[in-house]
């Protein structure tokens, strides 16, 4: 007997999602169902490709090997309705898009109802991550990366540039002051990332420079957490226009230094692989978004 698609996409799932229940509850199957089709898929090939115990599971050399080649097999099968939907002109299938946190709250989805209603065909997967994140690794499509590229791997397509502004609440400037000088920030509780330290580099004009590496008195790994934490009157902090610009807007925070804050602007880009034939997919969502946040407030 031979093994077929399902097999080699139920065998993939439950490898990703770590356990046969987290598997079957992504795939909305039983876990009973699933744990079956792993074991008839062993008996087919004749080989122990999982050891399962009641807590982990472990590839075995067998395993990891027909792991690779199922992605690969599933990958092209994807591929091939992909051109055939492309030949139809209906997009079509799975569209895994990685972005960091709060680019995907305030840029990706306010707009995926209407993306949704376009192209009715495509599944999304929304994930977020605040590090980049390896594409294949993570079987990602697109992934939205904020700053520079590093990686000359992937190919890469701007979606446009956001500003970066000083910004506190109205009520911590109230309490602490309104820094008037570079020299007053240092009696500020300052807002900063965890990692990567080069987020922690302002754009401040001063005698040296345009950009100050600052130590954070506060920090986070994610740029939502931290303009929550200056909603919430905890300091000051540097974030992107495109995230904030509504809060702006509305007076909940305002600017800091705005005569000594360099005009820096971040780049967004979105990345995907390298192939000799775009996906019709991802050539919508470029597309669209694209399109869509040149009109939003906070890019450029």
């Amino acid at each position: 007997m031979k093994a077929h698609s399902d097999d080699l996409r139920i065998f993939v799932t439950v490898v990703e999602a770590g356990s046969i229940t987290a598997a079957a509850q992504q795939l909305e199957l039983g876990s009973s169902a699933v744990s079956r089709v792993l074991s008839k898929l062993e008996d087919k090939l004749g080989a122990t490709l999982l050891n399962r115990t009641t807590r982990r599971m472990q590839l075995t050399e067998e395993g990891r090997f027909f792991l690779e080649k199922a992605r690969s097999i599933l990958q092209q099968m994807e591929e091939l309705e992909d051109h055939l939907s492309a030949r139809q002109q209906r997009p079509a299938g799975r569209l895994r898009i990685n972005a960091a946190t709060p680019f995907m709250l305030h840029a990706v989805m306010p707009h995926i109802g209407d993306f949704r209603a376009q192209y009715p065909e495509i599944e999304l997967q929304l994930n977020t991550d605040e590090l980049n994140i390896d594409l294949l690794a993570e079987r990602t499509d697109i992934a939205i990366r904020i700053g520079k590229l590093n990686d000359s791997t992937l190919h890469a397509r701007t979606l446009g540039s956001s500003r970066l502004y000083l910004l506190a609440s109205p009520a911590y400037l109230q309490a602490r002051g309104t820094p008037a000088s570079f020299e007053e920030l240092a009696a500020h509780t300052l807002l900063g990332f965890s990692e990567p330290e080069a987020l922690n580099n302002w754009p401040i004009l001063h005698d040296g420079g345009d950009h100050v590496a600052i130590r954070p008195d506060l920090s986070a790994s994610s740029g939502e957490t931290l303009r929550q934490l200056a909603l919430a009157d905890q300091g000051i902090a540097c974030l992107s226009a495109f995230m904030t610009t509504a809060d702006i807007t509305a007076g909940r925070l305002v600017t800091v230094l705005p005569a000594l804050t360099a005009e820096h602007r971040q780049p967004i880009h979105a990345v995907y692989y390298r192939n000799s034939a775009l996906a019709l997919r991802i050539q919508c969502f470029l597309d669209f978004f694209q399109e869509r946040l040149a009109s939003q407030q906070g890019f450029a």
